[in-house]
């Protein structure tokens, strides 16, 4: 046992030997290499507090007019601006890497809806990255809604049922398994047309698509 323990500590100071021998002969290089690392993270924070941070601030404050239009109903003008203030389309543009820049797109996707600028409307909500349980379905019901409008049913169809996934919530999942719905009643796939019903009356009684729904389901049962 005695001379395992020796062996092993014998080994060990080879080890240590070697390893200080290594940083000896390469220590230049080391430190070099921990300048780099130091350097790099200070880049990383001043670039977070001095850049980064004070354009997330001005892109805020910028989008306030912007919504206070799209809260009174003035689409275009939250897209276009005025002389004083920029719309969304500007902000989106000067600030599109922020989280306020990232929000413009949603807020566009609605507005451009609204006015009957539907490829707009499309090219935005595919551009939002919205992680939330609300406006994420939303935009990817916007998806849907353009398409609808552009004739193409079958694919929005299959946008609702996800946007229904994305957001299992009594607000927006019922809305978008009904629309969906709707569109397969386009389609004339009543099975599915029924299935998406179904699914509004079992899941989701606090809807406000749910006492309506059983004249749907009897539409499409026959």
């Amino acid at each position: 046992m005695k001379e395992q323990i020796e062996e092993k500590n014998t080994e060990m100071g080879s080890v240590i030997t070697r390893s200080e021998e290594f940083v000896r002969k390469n220590q230049k290089a080391i430190i070099i290499a921990v300048c780099a690392i130091v350097v790099v993270i200070v880049a990383i924070f001043a670039l977070k507090k001095w850049y980064f941070e004070p354009r997330e601030n001005r892109a805020s404050e910028e989008m306030f007019a912007a919504e206070q239009w799209f809260a009174q109903g003035e689409f275009q003008k939250s897209l276009e601006g005025d002389d004083t203030y920029r719309g969304f389309d500007a902000i989106i543009d000067q600030y599109g890497s922020t989280k306020a820049g990232n929000l413009a797109h949603y807020y566009a996707a609605v507005a451009n809806l609204r006015l009957g600028n539907y490829d707009q409307a499309l090219a935005h909500a595919k551009k939002y990255n919205g992680r939330d349980t609300f406006t994420r379905p939303i935009s990817t019901m916007i998806q849907a809604d353009a398409l609808i409008e552009q004739g193409q049913t079958k694919e929005a169809a299959s946008l609702y049922e996800k946007a229904a996934r994305e957001g299992d919530n009594f607000i927006t999942a019922p809305t978008a398994l009904f629309r969906a719905g709707m569109a397969y009643v386009i389609l004339g796939q009543k099975a599915d047309a029924l299935r998406c019903f179904q699914q509004v009356k079992e899941k989701y009684p606090e809807s406000t698509e749910w006492p309506e729904i059983d004249k749907y389901i009897g539409l499409v049962a026959e």
